[in-house]
């Protein structure tokens, strides 16, 4: 009887614990329910991203850095440069004892065939190095003129990630060296076409103008209405130095004849201020030398006296007679007042008697 009691127990226990079983079957799709509603109203707030009905075959990877030692205004050119090319990558600064050889390896590591490399001397001067890396070639550019769109407040404005339309000067195809660093510009600031983090429009565009042997960058917005240019920023002026075959260098293909390094540029200033200087020295000392030397007497010329009239002569009169002595007015008011003085003591006097 017992045996068949633990049985019953047995099975009564198997039964309760089928129903609670049965239970959390009966939630779970309850909850399943409520998730795939929530998913769906996220779905229907999110806003799509452009859709992208091409391929990403260009692989344009472009590493912009600098060496230690620039000033605030070269980070936040950086940074436009940055914000405007979403195809670039960002690295830590590199040590001005390091060679330039080492950049090729830092882009190998990180996956980058381009690069835009600031290099600053005596925390003045900015230089920029475009390359193809690892096999070249590079040029060499002295960055003048500088404006940040933080400094430039225009009005202009575009759509971060689009992608730029690059117009360039038609002297860029007059000579080989501008056709090549036309070449060498249009791979690293044009944005690759279906690139993932562009987006699919084009409202900006990079003017490259060459003027006074000098590369003048310059960043517009287009309006839709009617296809005016209005200008967003940075700009910056590029002054070619040399071009080299390899990458950060190699064989020079060509060498700037125009070209005048900052430190002769302020040493013709400062000789100039020190001409002026010098020459203001030279006429105070011929001055004072002037005034040492003894005066020179000029004989005398008898034709200077010809024009003078000469002045009449007056008569010599010789006094014989003593002239008769002025009189003394204040003396003779004083013996009158004596003699007054006197004449009333003797009156008072005699009075008194």
């Amino acid at each position: 009887m017992a045996a068949t009691k633990r049985k019953r127990r047995g099975g009564l226990a198997v039964q309760a614990k089928k129903t609670k079983r049965n239970e959390k079957d009966a939630k779970q799709p309850a909850k399943l329910r409520d998730m795939a509603e929530e998913a769906e109203e996220e779905e229907r707030d999110r806003i799509p991203g452009p859709v992208c009905k091409g391929k990403w075959k260009n692989k344009e990877r472009i590493l912009i850095f600098s060496s230690r030692g620039i000033n605030f205004r070269t980070r936040h050119l950086m940074q436009d440069l940055r914000m405007l090319m979403p195809h670039s990558k960002a690295d830590t600064k590199m040590d001005r004892k390091d060679k330039l050889f080492v950049i090729n390896e830092v882009c190998e590591m990180k996956n980058c065939n381009k690069c835009i490399y600031f290099e600053a001397k005596k925390k003045q001067d900015l230089y920029m190095w475009l390359s193809n890396s690892p096999h070249g070639p590079s040029a060499k550019f002295l960055v003048q003129n500088i404006h940040t769109l933080a400094e430039l407040k225009m009005t202009g404005n575009c759509l971060k990630g689009s992608r730029p339309l690059l117009s360039f000067d038609p002297a860029f195809d007059e000579l080989p060296h501008y056709a090549l660093l036309k070449e060498l510009l249009i791979q690293i600031f044009s944005t690759p076409r279906y690139h993932p983090k562009s987006q699919p429009f084009v409202d900006h565009v990079f003017t490259f103008t060459i003027l006074d042997n000098r590369i003048w960058f310059r960043n517009f917005q287009i309006i839709e209405e009617d296809a005016a240019l209005v200008e967003v920023g940075p700009r910056f002026v590029l002054n070619l130095i040399k071009i080299f075959q390899g990458s950060f260098g190699g064989p020079t293909l060509y060498e700037n004849p125009h070209y005048q390094s900052p430190n002769m540029h302020r040493r013709i200033i400062r000789s100039i201020t020190a001409a002026k200087y010098k020459e203001k020295q030279q006429v105070k000392d011929a001055q004072k030398m002037k005034k040492k030397e003894p005066k020179t007497i000029l004989p005398h010329d008898p034709t200077a006296d010809v024009f003078v009239i000469p002045a009449e002569e007056k008569p010599i009169e010789i006094q014989w007679v003593k002239p008769e002595p002025k009189v003394d007015l204040k003396a003779r008011k004083k013996r009158i007042y004596k003699r007054q003085r006197k004449m009333k003591q003797k009156m008072h006097s005699g009075n008194a008697k």
